[in-house]
């Protein structure tokens, strides 16, 4: 994407899609719409930010590769030719489009605005030292991956968990290892040695962490049957 040259031109916010236009005229200069020279492309989805009606704001296409990427527009959001051209055949009129600044994820921003992207209940069945748990918080499935409640699986496994809000960081003690890791990101320290996670997730109040990594952070054995549909959790290897 290309936005405005300085913060404040391109609007932050929920605004509503309410037209979509092809090959709209460049008013500005008198270029016609399709027109290669047209700054706008050839496809307009236009925002009513603050009663302008989807006239002023738009997500478009570019007239200049080059400057997707960039700062450079008067306050309108320009993506390359062909992924406005598929867009914009997805999405109705009157989708609700979020603008923000952030160095999340696009998924944890939808979460945050209360849309559930990709992500559903793990309907197996969790066995941690051989029997059967039941958490308050359901495993979840992510693009086919499984996350498991941090602080739950590990006290479960007699680890003691310690949450920091003010840095948003969890830190486990189990067996011998001490493990720190901040919420939604890519990294774990276990002893001091940094692994390359699965970025975690937040789900409702509880931090979720991928089950692919949690063998090798934490020195538990961890097993998947697909066959039983079973999530198997067990101290030591």
């Amino acid at each position: 994407m290309a936005t405005g040259k300085s913060p404040e031109l391109t609007p932050e916010g929920t605004f509503e899609i309410v037209n979509k236009i092809k090959n709209r005229p460049y008013y500005k200069e008198k270029i016609p719409g399709g027109d290669p020279r047209n700054p706008l492309g050839d496809r307009w989805i236009g925002l009513n930010v603050n009663g302008t009606m989807g006239t002023t704001y738009a997500i478009h296409g570019n007239s200049n590769k080059n400057s997707i990427g960039k700062y450079v527009s008067a306050g309108c959001i320009r993506m390359y030719n062909d992924e406005i051209h598929w867009l914009f055949e997805q999405v109705p009129l009157h989708t609700m489009a979020i603008i923000t600044t952030s160095s999340q994820g696009f998924e944890t921003i939808a979460q945050n605005h209360g849309y559930a992207v990709g992500v559903q209940s793990f309907d197996g069945k969790l066995v941690v030292n051989g029997r059967e748990a039941q958490l308050k918080q359901d495993l979840i499935m992510v693009d086919s991956r499984i996350y498991i409640p941090l602080r739950a699986c590990f006290e479960l496994l007699g680890g003691t968990v310690e949450w920091n809000a003010s840095t948003q960081t969890v830190t486990v003690y189990t067996g011998n290892r001490k493990i720190t890791h901040k919420a939604l990101s890519g990294k774990a320290v276990v002893n001091g040695k940094t692994v390359n996670i699965t970025a975690s997730r937040l789900q409702g109040n509880s931090l979720m962490l991928p089950l692919r990594n949690m063998s090798e952070i934490s020195g538990y054995s961890v097993v998947w049957d697909g066959a039983s549909n079973t999530v198997s959790l067990t101290t030591g290897k």
